[in-house]
């Protein structure tokens, strides 16, 4: 799969000029693109209670369940700031992006393309959870 990451961080710059940020005055847009070459969007939407914002990968994410994509399904992944510069996801959203993407799910950085697998090692997965999880 041939990935145009003009195109994709585009299309997070745009996502991110739609992010509601009154409080940190960032504004992030995230834009995936799923194994059947659909780009899904999300931006980050602050709230009073700083615990409770939505980071712009968690607006991805959910708009990829909501299009029907589901788990596994991203292939590239690109963060920006309102000026259209990357973002690295911070470690809570590396998290979310594994399950919708994978070890293998590309994430755009300012180096250029990284594998989350990189950013995120020795991660803990729903593999993890099923051998721990206590029979009662």
């Amino acid at each position: 799969m041939i990935i145009d990451w003009p195109v994709l961080r585009a299309s997070a710059t745009a996502a991110a000029e739609r992010a509601y940020a009154p409080y940190s005055g960032l504004r992030v847009g995230a834009a995936g693109l799923t194994a059947d070459g659909q780009v899904v969007t999300g931006c980050n939407v602050e709230n009073s209670s700083y615990g409770l914002t939505l980071c712009a990968e968690c607006g991805l994410v959910s708009a990829l369940h909501a299009s029907g994509a589901g788990t596994g399904a991203l292939r590239a992944v690109a963060v920006v700031a309102g000026d259209g510069q990357p973002l690295l996801p911070c470690g809570r959203c590396r998290q979310l992006l594994l399950e919708a993407g994978g070890p293998d799910l590309l994430v755009d950085t300012a180096e250029g393309p990284v594998e989350l697998k990189v950013l995120l090692p020795a991660a803990f997965t729903g593999d993890d959870l099923a051998a721990r999880r206590e029979v009662r």
